[in-house]
């Protein structure tokens, strides 16, 4: 198949990994792949996208188990870009028409970018008559706890009714069908295909980080520093607890609150700063030494990071938000309710120290449930199940 990816490549984010994965995994299955993407001219530069043509794409080779296959990267202008949402150029949509006639792809697969261009797809496609497919991993709670949660509501009820005329929309869990059919989505253009990893690369094993950052007991929190993360409830805990300097929390990561967090605790010894790691290799030597893994987040929507620690085989602490608390439900790991982050970690964090073999259980259960229920190999196979069934049916517009 010859997939029209549309997605983002910068900057990172949780929306960035799901489509490199993803597309990753595609290509190393034969499929063709082509990822337009909002980028500026120096990130284009920057991916290799050096030809003339009228919208800079460039066909690379990429090494497939000893065959060869193309990806074509588009770049489509932009007037801003955040991990959040995207302003594109009065130019992308014609440049988006234009290069998917050029492309001729099977389907159209977006992983949607909170961009204005995301509610005319749907029209773009069924004027070109392509399938068109939509993740949609916008953060959630249910329970609308706090401003933030609301905010996220507020978007999931903007977005619906374009979400009714997609072909196909992926979302990753079971409240949220609940949410999206709440709000109108057809029940049967919802498919659950929930975030995976490579459980071969995120595994359990040795690890020299404790010895490293000399410490005795190590807990983790790995993601960006905003507010809707909630890190600063879990650094509350933290210095309440007065733990000696054996004990370290490292956090992985930065972000908008990355100054106001620092300058508030930066003092603490037993926290290590270690900032944004984009070698994988090393966050998985991270994530083998760790204790514990710390997810205090306001809201979610499926955390890679949540299923990496898990894969890996670390104890998880996560806020019962988005699909987290469902993930790490009866048993394979602790959830945590996100009014109550900072009393409930007092309470657990030494629970974990001082009962290692109850931290090694929780461990080994985490592990369990990924290779269970989340592995990429598998929701590959299930994307792909997908995409013939959509190829299938006569394509027909949802427009009203």
């Amino acid at each position: 198949m010859h997939i029209a990816w549309l997605g983002k490549k910068t900057p990172v984010c949780g929306n960035v990994t799901y489509g490199r994965e993803i597309t990753n995994a595609l290509l190393d299955r034969g499929h063709r792949v082509s990822f337009l993407h909002f980028a500026s001219d120096t990130e284009s530069m920057a991916h290799g996208n050096n030809s003339s043509n009228t919208h800079h794409s460039q066909n690379h080779a990429v090494p497939n188990g000893g065959a060869i296959v193309d990806r074509q990267d588009v770049p489509l202008p932009f007037l801003y870009k955040s991990t959040i949402f995207t302003v594109p150029s009065l130019s992308a949509s014609k440049i988006l028409v234009e290069s998917l006639r050029e492309l001729k792809p099977d389907l159209v697969h977006a992983s949607l970018a909170l961009s204005p261009l995301d509610f005319m797809l749907p029209e773009i496609c069924a004027d070109l008559n392509l399938p068109l497919l939509a993740t949609f991993h916008l953060p959630f709670d249910l329970k609308r706890r706090n401003i933030t949660s609301s905010t996220q509501q507020f978007t999931y009820q903007i977005y619906a009714p374009s979400l009714a005329d997609y072909h196909q929309v992926i979302i990753f869990s079971q409240v949220q069908r609940d949410l999206l059919k709440k709000l109108g989505v057809p029940d049967s253009r919802i498919s659950i295909i929930p975030n995976g990893v490579d459980p071969d690369r995120y595994s359990p094993g040795t690890s020299n980080i404790k010895a490293e950052l000399g410490a005795e007991h190590l807990f983790v929190y790995q993601g960006r520093l905003a507010l809707e993360k909630n890190v600063e409830a879990m650094l509350r805990a933290w210095r309440k607890l007065k733990l000696p300097d054996t004990c370290k929390l490292a956090i992985v990561g930065d972000g908008p609150s990355g100054t106001t967090l620092k300058s508030t605790y930066g003092s603490d010894s037993n926290i290590v700063w270690m900032g944004f790691i984009a070698d994988e290799k090393r966050r998985i030597e991270i994530l083998r030494g760790a204790d514990g893994f710390i997810l205090p987040s306001l809201v979610e929507g499926l955390s890679l990071s949540l299923l990496e620690a898990m894969s890996c085989g670390v104890a998880c602490l996560a806020t019962d938000v988005g699909a987290d608390g469902e993930v790490l439900a009866n048993g394979a790991g602790i959830v945590l309710d996100p009014r109550k982050v900072t009393s409930q970690l007092v309470n657990f964090l030494p629970l974990l120290i001082t009962h290692p073999e109850f931290a090694k259980l929780l461990g080994k259960k985490a592990r369990q449930r990924v290779l269970e229920k989340y592995t990429l190999n598998k929701n590959i196979t299930i994307l792909e199940d997908l995409y013939r069934q959509v190829l299938k049916k006569p394509q027909v517009s949802y427009i009203n």
